[in-house]
């Protein structure tokens, strides 16, 4: 299982060190030859250990990474949840994903179990080289430990939820290692890692939001809280005790917000959810962070095809693009529905400044960055350095309303964190006694849906709760059956788990059998 051996830390270490711009330097060139530092003669003095974890974050830029022609990995996680689909077509895996007829050797699904273990390859380094550090600020390390936990735990949750049962790795690789080729662990021993490392990052002295893009206490909190849920769901359905821990991990990062709201918040408009000079504010608990000097904003998928919306003129692939049948699934008046006001627009300006034009249908806005590709009579700069969010509190406010439902049903703080994402999309709420737990608990889910789409978590919801929004019916259907519009196939058993990559599984025969319905 080769992407996990680490042998070239030197070499991560140093370019990731560019990843905030925040880590000094100049000691360790000075102390050790780059040319002949191995992974033990690295890890020597603090300088190192920042470094160490920032090449950490710079790994979790993988999703932005290329996957054939026209086609991010990021679109693995958009492309199966019938919500977006494509004007280009001429990328042969990204379409079987549309398709849903991938396999183990679609590019998306091989990267990405790559691009994660690499982060938790990395993570491991700093979780085991680290702590012997001397002279060190216990308090620097501390925090840095909490961080490289996160991360790793950040890693893992994705993973077991793509693959069910995976190696659990916990230290550094080498050829020589007992583990070297590891078996699949229990996908519960997995989640027992995720949440344990979690546990270990809350106490790690971080502070409650850290605008330099670092983790931050929030985040943990907030990510407990989404765990807890999942946890609560399929497949582990540990039900109602994991409703409630998630309930209440939730609401500890609502009761600091409610108490700090010029620390955390919604923000006022949606736009400001793609604002460049907002990241890693308010709204935004955890993002991948991303600067044109080392890696630029990496979501141009959601470009329309040929269209002159940027600078650049006509251009753009259009390899995701929102169905119609979504889009027209927003309630009447809904914010997030009208044109460049909220999360997709159906006009804009020609060369990003110049003349309004139609765009013949709605296309992503969310992740579109104003002040790169320009606005209304403005220039663009052409650096897109515009973060891409993991993190919101928006999210955090819907984890907690569906998880207290599921407590007891819904009461005044769960109705009161529900209607405020509605409030912002200037909707219409009924009174709290109107509800019943059921119709509470899919009023939700629909918000969820509509609020965080295209932010790569609407597929872990699909699979957690085994339910999929029909965009006709505005109601929930069972996962099995249902038919993704984006391309009139239904989902089956299998696609609940996706395929481990055929390359993978050749050089481990450990991680055998394959997950069911996909071919050895």
């Amino acid at each position: 299982m080769k992407i996990i051996i680490n042998s070239k830390i030197k070499k991560v270490a140093l370019g990731g060190a560019l990843l905030l711009g925040q880590f000094g330097c100049s000691d360790f060139l000075v102390e050790k030859a780059p040319s002949n530092l191995t992974p033990d003669a690295f890890y020597q003095i603090p300088d190192h250990a920042e470094a160490a974890l920032a090449s950490v974050y710079a790994d979790t830029r993988f999703m932005g990474g290329g996957a054939g022609i026209f086609s991010s990995n990021w679109q693995l996680l958009e492309a199966l949840t019938g919500t977006s689909t494509t004007e280009t077509a001429q990328n042969s895996d990204l379409n079987n994903l549309y398709g849903l007829v991938h396999d183990p050797n679609t590019i998306h699904v091989v990267n990405y179990w790559n691009g994660l273990y690499k982060v938790i390859a990395q993570a491991n380094q700093v979780l085991e080289k680290v702590p012997p550090i001397t002279p060190m600020d216990e308090n620097q390390k501390k925090k840095i430990l909490g961080e490289a936990r996160f991360l790793r735990s950040w890693a893992y949750f994705q993973a077991v939820r793509l693959w069910g049962d995976i190696p659990l790795i916990t230290k550094p690789q080498t050829a020589g290692s007992e583990d070297f080729l590891p078996s699949r662990a229990s996908t519960e021993s997995v989640y027992k890692l995720i949440v344990d490392d979690l546990l270990e990052a809350e106490k790690a002295g971080l502070p409650w939001m850290d605008v330099s893009g670092r983790v931050c206490l929030a985040a943990v909190k907030a990510q407990l809280g989404k765990v807890y849920l999942t946890m609560a769901g399929f497949p582990l359905n540990k039900g109602a005790a994991y409703y409630k821990l998630s309930a209440d991990k939730s609401l500890e990062v609502i009761t600091y917000a409610n108490a700090n709201p010029t620390v955390i918040n919604l923000f006022p408009t949606y736009k400001d959810v793609h604002t460049e000079g907002l990241k890693n504010r308010l709204e935004h608990l955890f993002m991948i962070q991303c600067n044109t000097l080392v890696a630029g904003n990496f979501m141009g998928n959601f470009f329309p095809n040929f269209k002159p919306v940027t600078y650049a003129g006509p251009g753009g692939t259009g390899s995701s693009v929102p169905t119609i049948a979504f889009y027209n699934s927003y309630e009447k008046g809904d914010l997030r529905a009208k044109d460049q006001d909220g999360y997709f627009y159906t006009t804009y300006f020609t060369n990003g400044n110049g003349a309004p034009f139609d765009l013949g249908a709605p296309y992503v806005f969310k992740h579109f960055n104003q002040k790169a590709n320009g606005s209304q009579g403005v220039a663009g700069t052409r650096l897109d350095n515009l973060n891409v969010p993991q993190i919101r509190y928006a999210e955090v406010l819907l984890n907690y309303a569906e998880a207290q439902n599921e407590v007891g049903g819904p009461n005044q703080a769960a109705y009161d964190a529900f209607k405020r994402i509605r409030d912002r999309a200037t909707l219409q709420t009924p009174g709290l006694g109107s509800y019943t737990a059921a119709s509470f608990r899919e009023a939700v889910w629909v918000e969820r849906w509509h609020e965080l789409c295209y932010e790569q978590i609407t597929w872990f919801d699909m699979v957690r709760l085994r339910k999929v929004y029909n965009e006709k019916t505005g109601k929930f259907d069972n996962f099995v059956g249902h038919v993704n519009l984006s391309s009139n196939q239904p989902l089956q058993e299998k696609h609940l788990l996706l395929p481990l990559g055929k390359q993978e599984m050749l050089n481990n025969p450990n991680l055998k059998p394959q997950n069911p319905g996909y071919p050895n």
